[in-house]
């Protein structure tokens, strides 16, 4: 009953209580348009070409800052479509709207899987590790070979995951949890 009252409140406070938020209240506009940031492309391109004066044009410092300055404006013609302030720095947009998708969502989605993975395969080897003969040894010193088996069966850790929740195997029951003294 408790799970089933917390269940309804989550789902009433998600959905109740922010209001959508849009960009174009923010008075956000895209990067190429505001001034401050095309300041901030010529700083860093004088910046850049001030240091390139110090040096031979043939040499191959002179060539890294013409690389550098080939990719600042790179960078700046990438992050010319993004939203800006009135300050000229990008502003990261997470409204669900699909064209901002790839701004913070994907990455954010890519971060959870990655550390995911490196902790679902920690697990895999430590559950492992734990019916062996030394569990305390094999902890410090780590067996290659066993932790890259599970380093590679946790690429689909998600899959994984599920099946365990819905064995009961992931979570362990309430008396199989030591409890210090109090």
């Amino acid at each position: 009953m408790r799970r089933l009252l917390a269940f309804i409140l989550l789902i009433s406070l998600w959905f109740g209580v922010s209001p959508a938020a849009s960009a174009d209240v923010a008075r956000l506009r895209p990067c190429g348009e505001v001034p401050a940031f095309n300041e901030r492309l010529d700083t860093e391109i004088q910046g850049f070409q001030g240091r390139l004066e110090k040096y031979a044009p043939d040499s191959k410092p002179a060539a890294m800052m013409n690389k550098d300055i080939d990719k600042a404006k790179a960078r700046f013609e990438h992050y010319s479509g993004f939203l800006c302030g009135s300050d000229g720095l990008p502003r990261l947009i997470v409204d669900g709207r699909l064209k901002h998708l790839g701004e913070f969502t994907i990455p954010g989605l890519l971060f959870l899987y990655i550390t995911g993975w490196i902790g679902y395969s920690g697990r895999s080897y430590i559950r492992k590790v734990k019916g062996s003969k030394e569990p305390e040894l094999m902890e410090i010193q780590v067996n290659v070979p066993m932790f890259l088996q599970c380093f590679v069966a946790g690429l689909l850790w998600p899959v994984a995951a599920i099946q365990e929740i819905l064995s009961g195997d992931l979570i362990n029951q309430e008396g199989e949890i030591p409890v210090g003294p109090r």
